[in-house]
């Protein structure tokens, strides 16, 4: 049985007062829910929130990380610099990160093995934008992010990692998946993974990544193949996000 698994990022946003207020309304109000709850903070506030996650089963995550381990890379972010802030997870490929950077599925598939390790746990993003969806080549794109992984570092890379799906279309535009649909591209993912190692396959948490809120959440959770939700803008309200944590 996958474990649900509901991430917040809260992308470029914060200030020390409102990182401290969110934190503790998260921590304080996910002591009754029954999965794993991960806030990805922007890197300036990792050292904050760490320490203010020390006595709570709230994990850290990181939205970024540097594909390399040191060197004269200026503003880069290092895997084992987030590990000495106790990040326990690490989104990799988000569609804002392929789109505004340009970032190839090689770099992101460089960032994931970096994570891997240092033992941070890779939440792999990926998904297809409206252009590619009108297309009919969702499952073409999406398979094509995952398998630059899996050629970088292997099919057993994915034990214990994680891939959040989000279509990119349904990002901050209002618009979501039906269950459905998402459902559909979910059960893809599996399919994919199966071909290789079908263990691998039934225990990766796949998560759901396309404007997901309190009113929709309970409905695509209820699919087979949703492990749970990596929130944008409802993880910057704590209501919202433990909305959405108790429907989890």
């Amino acid at each position: 049985m996958r474990e649900i698994l509901i991430a917040g990022n809260w992308k470029l946003n914060g200030s020390k007062q409102s990182v401290a207020e969110l934190v503790e309304a998260v921590a304080n109000g996910i002591e009754s829910v029954n999965c794993d709850v991960a806030v990805c903070a922007p890197h300036v506030y990792i050292p904050l929130a760490s320490e203010l996650l020390k006595a709570s089963k709230l994990h850290l995550g990181a939205q970024d990380v540097s594909e390399h381990e040191s060197g004269a890379y200026t503003g880069e972010v290092s895997a084992k610099m987030l590990l000495d802030f106790n990040c326990r997870y690490g989104l990799v490929g988000h569609s804002e990160r392929r789109s505004y950077h340009q970032e190839s599925d090689e770099q992101v598939a460089n960032k994931f093995n970096a994570l891997k390790q240092v033992s941070i746990i890779p939440v792999l993003c990926v998904g297809e934008t409206l252009d590619e969806r009108d297309q009919g080549i969702t499952q073409a794109v999406v398979n094509r992010q995952i398998l630059a992984v899996i050629d970088k570092c292997g099919i057993e890379s994915l034990s214990g990692s994680v891939i959040a799906y989000e279509p990119v279309w349904a990002i901050g535009t209002g618009r979501t998946a039906t269950p459905e649909q998402a459902q559909e591209v979910h059960a893809d993912i599996r399919a994919l993974l199966a071909k290789y190692d079908k263990a691998i396959a039934s225990e990766t948490q796949v998560l759901y990544g396309g404007s997901m809120n309190p009113a929709n959440a309970a409905s695509l959770l209820a699919m087979p193949d949703i492990d749970g939700g990596l929130i944008g803008g409802a993880s910057l309200k704590s209501g919202d996000f433990l909305a959405i944590c108790q429907a989890a």
